[in-house]
Formats: structure tokens, sequence, C-alpha cells
């Protein structure tokens, strides 16, 4: 009895086993041989000091990591990086949250309005950094000339700050319509008779959005602040297209100076070094903005 129970068992497992490599074994394998094999082989590479062309790879151990401990532009353009994701992830949150707030709220045309947010998402990043370049570079300027505005008299580009700003509003304005989509879908969950019922007990507009709209939406915060802390790290085509660096190598951001330490400088080795730092650091950024989120939910 024993040996048919466990030899029935060793079918089932057997089965599952099957069934599970059936589904999901493409799967599988295609993202070890796209993710885990190259992420391993750059792993690699920062332990060498190969310029991308050359056929050998002389191995230096981890003076790569001491090199990019003490690359100061590196640093600069990590920090210039924080800044710009932080002004930007917290703007793109709150215009997505509150333009879902509107799309949802039975306004005349609204799904017409969600198209529209929505549409600026679909247009990619080199596109339109050229296209809010023309914007910033020629058409604020001509319109500040014409109505004697000084602050759009000269192109928002030509500064350090003013450039960093351009990018930001840019940002917002390309991911807030994508942000909208998931809280739209996290107001759309939330039970309506749990809102009656506060209002019932004498919930005013206010006290019943802070008690308990707000909680119910943290999964939709969760995801949201996530996808934007990510997408905001790796920020390069908008970088490059819009200022290029510039003014005068000011604006590059940490994606940018990667990719020109590794491509342009030819030196791989150091420039994976520091792609594999910028990795950790948004990768733990973004891992404890996940955990402070999950318990503020499991909290609420």
């Amino acid at each position: 009895m024993k040996t048919t129970l466990k030899t029935a068992r060793k079918g089932i497992r057997l089965k599952d086993a099957g069934a599970f490599l059936f589904f999901a074994g493409p799967s599988l394998v295609f993202f070890i041989m796209t993710i885990i094999v190259p992420f391993g082989y750059g792993l690699y590479l920062t332990l060498t000091d190969w310029n991308g062309i050359s056929k050998t790879k002389a191995f230096v151990g981890i003076s790569n990591y001491a090199v990019a401990a003490a690359d100061t532009k590196f640093w600069y353009s990590l920090g210039l990086t924080l800044v710009f994701t932080a002004f930007s992830v917290f703007l793109v949150n709150f215009v997505s949250f509150h333009l879902a707030r509107l799309v949802t709220s039975g306004i005349r045309g609204q799904n017409f309005f969600r198209a529209a947010f929505f549409t600026p998402n679909l247009i990619g990043g080199v596109v339109l950094g050229y296209i809010w370049q023309f914007v910033f570079g020629r058409a604020l300027v001509a319109v500040g000339n014409a109505v004697n505005i000084g602050m759009l008299k000269k192109s928002w580009l030509s500064s350090t700050v003013s450039a960093v700003c351009a990018l930001i509003i840019v940002t917002v304005w390309q991911y807030s319509g994508y942000m909208m989509l998931i809280y739209i879908a996290g107001f759309m969950n939330i039970p309506q008779s749990l809102v009656e019922a506060s209002r019932i007990d004498g919930c005013n507009e206010k006290q019943t959005r802070k008690y308990v709209v707000m909680p119910l939406m943290i999964p939709s915060f969760v995801i949201c602040i996530f996808l934007s802390i990510t997408r905001c790290f790796m920020t390069y085509d908008l970088n490059l297209s819009l200022t290029e660096g510039n003014p005068f190598g000011s604006t590059v951001m940490a994606s940018m100076y990667v990719y020109r330490k590794a491509f342009s400088n030819k030196n791989y080795g150091l420039g994976q070094t520091e792609a594999i730092l910028l990795f950790v650091i948004c990768a733990c950024i973004a891992l404890l903005q996940v955990y402070i989120t999950k318990k503020r939910e499991v909290e609420a």
C-alpha cells in the first residue's frame, strides 16, 4: 500500500514538473538567456580592462571598482540623477493621481480625456526629446520675446538648472498618463459600499478620502512609485535628445555617463562597473520603497 502511494505521489510530481516545464519552460529559458547570462557576463567584465573591441580581456580584479569609487564625474552624474528622480517621481505621481481622480469622477467625455492624457506615453523618448527641444529652444523663446516675459526670452536648455527643470517637465508630461491608468484601476476597485458606509456614518468628503480611499489606494501607489523610480533612474533617451548633456556636460545623468564611458571612451570594463553600481543603487532604493509602502499597506 505504501509503495503504491509513493509511486502515485511520484507520478503526480513528475506530471506537475512536466506541466511546469511545458508552460513556463520557454519563458524561463528566454529569461535566463536574456537576463541572467548577460548580467553574469557583465559582472565578469567588471573584473577586466576590456575596451569593447579587442579579443583579449586582461583580468584586473576589483581595481575598476576602486577607480569608479574615485570618479567624481560619475558621482556628480549620480547625484544629478537622484535629484531628477526625486522631483520627477513626486510630480509624476501627484499629477497622475489627480488626473485619475478627475477621469473617474463622472465628468463628460472622461474616456476621451483618458486617451488624451495617455497619448504622450506612446511617443518614443528620442522623438519626444527633439519635439520639446524645439519647444524650449524656439517656441517659448518666440513667445517670451513677443509678450516680453523675461524667463522665456532665452532657451531653457542654456543653463544647468533650467535644463534639468525641462527634463523634469517632459518626464512628467510623458509618464503621468501611463501611471494614471494604474491609479484609475485602483479607484475602480474601491468598493462603493465602503464609501457609502463612511458617508452614512457621518464622514465628509475629506474624511472619506483620508480614511477609506487613500488606504485602499496604497497598492496602486506601490506599483506607480516603483515604476517611476526605475524609469527615471534609467533615463537615457530623453537626456540624449533633449539636452545631450549640455550645457558643458552639466546635465549628463548616470545612464548617459555610463554609456559614454563604455562606448565613447572605449573603457568597457570601467563603464560596466559603474553600470553595476548604478543598478545596485537603483535596486536598493526601489526595494526600500516597496518595503516601506508594503508595510503601510499592511498597517492600513
